[in-house]
């Protein structure tokens, strides 16, 4: 896996804000490993900080807002897509207003500075959101969907459509994030006249001009109503002969670069880099989002890194080995094979066949491994851990002084294969280890516990 990245050094952008109107402030800095992306808002008495995670997804009106703890940050997407593009992991932003500011309306300040200030690599490996099977999720109201289908790396296709003379079906795709400063990055967001009279009526949009979106004029409207809605947004007149767009376009399909740009940024608040290729049909915000939750809830539920078994694969330690290291034997010698091993880390296998002597009782209509073995197979994984720790393991042994927060999520019969992860917690101190285990089958966890142990040499 490659490593984390973040910036080499801090930069500063400066602008007003789409909605608010109000010259923002907007600091990007260097974090540290494991830290993500945090928004802290400066303006406010002592300082709050909002994680950009999609469960503080509060709004999706014309831009994404963030709230925690009674503090919001809005229009915070095209930061954010160029954060993801750039494959940065870790960035604290420091922001003095409660949105971003608009800059021109896409993504091309974010990355120049990125590119300015440069990207260092950390130590720490890369967590990746892998899609393993398709996920869809389509709005029930809107009919917007996006679907995500398992690959090797990240790619994205957008379409769009709208009811518009101008504007009707595009499309646009990124086949690779390296191709985003040059091919997406500087597209523009996008609006059109007969929406503008309403979007201030809903306090949007104040610091909106021609400078910083699309205005796409595709209904025909008399002069004086257009005179009006300049006087609206305190912008000069312009007078308007025919249909179009109001700027200069940089693509034909700039709309739909810009959306793709737009849900580049709203699943970057997943928190994680994604391998997977992405579908996205007329997306919004509140699509983009919702999508970026279900995955959020995904990561929660599986925490603990799905252990990767290759069936195929030598094991690092086979019975015969794991016999020499362990006092246990038939017919209670619980894990079959090690399949990798290092200084904090165990995966360890267990075959469960219908032969186990423990089914002739529990239960004979319907074998189910019990519990307590579950607990005892991953506690001798654990004592494999220990042991490889110390030279001729085969003089120590271990004991178990306490097990802790042991929780059973599904039955194990006979066919299945689990899977132990044990990893400790803390450095073995004094002779005692402190673990934590899982127990997998599939991509399910079974079970999971705490474990303290206490290493003796034999007697």
């Amino acid at each position: 896996m490659p490593n984390q990245k973040t910036l080499q050094r801090g930069f500063t952008l400066t602008g007003k804000g789409l909605h608010t109107g109000l010259d923002i402030e907007l600091h990007f800095l260097p974090a540290p490993e494991n830290h993500g992306f945090i928004i802290k808002r400066i303006d406010l008495e002592g300082q709050p900080t909002i994680p950009a995670l999609a469960e503080y997804v509060t709004q999706t009106t014309r831009g994404t807002v963030l709230s925690h703890n009674n503090v919001q940050i809005s229009t915070i997407e095209h930061a954010m897509a160029a954060l993801f593009a750039s494959e940065i992991d870790n960035c604290l932003m420091e922001v003095n207003a409660a949105e971003f500011p608009i800059l021109d309306g896409s993504a091309k300040p974010f990355i120049q500075k990125i590119r300015e200030v440069g990207i260092v690599e950390q130590e720490a490996e890369k967590e990746y959101f892998i899609v393993k099977k398709k996920i869809e999720y389509t709005d029930p109201n809107t009919h917007s969907s996006i679907t995500i289908l398992p690959d090797d790396h990240f790619s994205i296709q957008t379409l769009i459509g709208f009811n518009s003379s101008i504007l009707h079906n595009q499309y646009a795709v990124l086949d690779d994030l390296s191709l985003f400063a040059t091919e997406i990055a500087s597209c523009r967001t996008f609006v059109f006249v007969r929406e503008l009279e309403e979007l201030l009526k809903m306090d949007l949009i104040k610091g909106g001009d021609l400078e910083n979106a699309l205005v796409i004029y595709d209904e025909i409207i008399d002069q004086k109503e257009l005179d009006r809605i300049a006087d609206l947004l305190n912008h000069p007149h312009k007078k308007v002969d025919e249909l179009g767009y109001l700027s200069e376009l940089q693509f034909d399909n700039e709309p739909a670069r810009h959306k793709l740009l737009d849900v580049l940024g709203d699943l970057a608040l997943i928190g994680k880099p994604i391998k997977g290729r992405v579908i996205a049909t007329r997306p919004g915000h509140k699509t983009n989002t919702s999508v970026s939750k279900l995955i959020r809830k995904e990561i929660k539920r599986q925490e603990v890194p799905l252990p990767d078994y290759d069936p195929n694969g030598e094991p690092f330690l086979d019975i015969n080995q794991i016999k020499k290291m362990l006092p246990h034997r038939w017919p209670f010698l619980m894990v079959d094979k090690v399949l990798n091993i290092n200084q904090t880390v165990i995966t360890g296998l267990k075959n469960v066949t219908v032969n186990e002597t423990f089914f002739n009782g529990h239960f004979p209509k319907e074998p189910v491994m019990p519990g307590v073995l579950l607990v005892e197979a991953m506690a001798q994984t654990g004592g494999l851990l220990i042991l490889h720790q110390v030279e001729n393991p085969e003089l120590y042994s271990t004991y178990f002084m306490k097990i802790d927060a042991v929780k059973f999520r599904q039955k194990v019969v006979p066919g299945d294969t689990v899977i132990f992860r044990l990893e400790l917690l803390s450095p073995i101190r004094r002779g005692c280890a402190t673990m934590k285990g899982y127990a997998f089958v599939g991509e399910k966890i079974v079970c999971e516990a705490e474990f303290m142990a206490q290493i003796t040499k034999n007697k």
